[in-house]
């Protein structure tokens, strides 16, 4: 669910994030849960080697975000993929209540946790584990990956600064993933895509052909229905006012991966095996894209 959405309740939680702060030196290792792989962020040459060395994760030097090296050679060899799993773990007021440049003139709320089922299953903690999920794929298939946001316990970053570590690292695509909070009887998923980006008009309609393969995608492998609230039957939503698409200068879209206030969509965002097919189909999106 984009980030200017979410409130603070007990069925729709909101966070906000703080930029992780890591000198040029420093190597920041997440501690990982069962399902969560440990990842080594914003490390120099000689850090990256030193971690390889003691056998923790193998990192290349970033300029933003958590940047992880190919696992494996294939299709997406010498490619940069930016996944940005939504929103974040935990709210700090101070921080999402802080403006930042919305990429149409105005400003907004820097982010939010995102919203939640009625049971109180978490936006946040559904787009990590897609997010590490789609990570090892596209890395098995030769790409370098970068992740917005270390872990899923955390703040950071903004809006803005998401936007930004896929501009400063020139990537190839970036990769948003979301779920909503619509009302009950809503259903489906939607791709969001920018209408004017900071790319240009080439990158705004690259992005908008990465829509397309996306939907195909999701549609074709995760079992989940175009949403019957948004988009008109076609499930490609264009939108002005999602700062992370706006600021993008590389094809960027994001995923509103199903609604997590519907019984029969959430049935399907809490399984650990549609979290498999929904990281199956992006991967898929994106060696298309690329191809």
């Amino acid at each position: 669910m984009p980030a200017n959405v979410g409130f603070r309740s007990r069925t729709r939680l909101t966070c906000t994030v703080t930029t992780v702060l890591l000198t040029a030196s420093a190597v920041f290792v997440a501690p990982a849960a069962a399902d969560e792989p440990a990842i080594t962020a914003r490390t120099t040459p000689a850090a990256a080697s030193s971690a390889a060395t003691a056998g923790g994760p193998r990192a290349v030097p970033s300029t933003g975000g958590v940047r992880l090296a190919p696992t494996g050679g294939g299709s997406l060899s010498g490619r940069v993929i930016v996944v940005d799993p939504g929103h974040n773990g935990r709210y700090l007021r101070a921080v999402n209540t802080r403006l930042v440049p919305d990429g149409r003139g105005g400003r907004k709320a820097c982010n939010t946790s995102g919203t939640a089922s009625t049971g109180g299953y978490a936006e946040h903690a559904f787009t990590w584990s897609v997010a590490t999920k789609l990570a090892a794929q596209l890395r098995a298939r030769g790409a370098t990956v970068i992740l917005t946001r270390p872990n899923d316990r955390g703040v950071g970053p903004c809006v803005d600064e998401r936007a930004a570590i896929g501009n400063r690292a020139r990537a190839d695509l970036v990769l948003s993933i979301h779920a909503d909070g619509a009302r009950a009887r809503d259903r489906g998923f939607h791709i969001i895509r920018s209408t004017r980006m900071a790319g240009g008009t080439d990158v705004t309609r690259r992005s908008a052909r990465l829509a397309t393969i996306t939907r195909e995608s999701v549609s074709r492998v995760t079992g989940m229905p175009r949403s019957n609230y948004l988009g008109g039957g076609t499930a490609i939503t264009p939108r002005a006012d999602i700062a992370g698409l706006n600021l993008s200068r590389v094809p960027a879209v994001m995923l509103e991966a199903g609604n997590m206030r519907s019984a029969a969509d959430l049935r399907l965002l809490r399984s650990r095996s549609f979290h498999t097919k929904q990281a199956n189909a992006l991967t898929q999106a994106a060696v298309r894209f690329l191809r």
